[in-house]
């Protein structure tokens, strides 16, 4: 199942609809071509389903096809990038 994200650039976030009228939001804020992802958000109705997943799923083939690299401030964020190798080359190399 494809899961449809907003990217609200006005806002710093991206939307990502999970089923119903829920959505997971992933908060940034941006310097140049890099994102601090500050904070995820899965609704607690949904929460222990494996929606984090698909969140990040959803949102990281976005970053990647703008160019962009990462700054996991979250700690969801940076745990999900260690423990997928194949989103390691976004993580942000100063």
């Amino acid at each position: 199942m494809e899961h449809k994200v907003t990217h609200d650039a006005q806002n710093h976030c991206f939307k990502v609809h999970l089923e119903g009228e829920e959505y997971a939001v992933v908060k940034y804020q941006q310097e140049d071509d890099v994102l601090y992802i500050t904070s995820t958000r899965v609704p607690d109705s949904l929460q222990g389903k494996g929606y984090g997943k698909v969140m990040m799923e959803a949102v990281l083939p976005l970053i990647e096809q703008q160019g962009q690299t990462i700054v996991p401030v979250c700690s969801y964020v940076d745990h999900y990038l260690t423990r997928n190798a194949q989103w390691q080359h976004l993580r942000h190399r100063a």
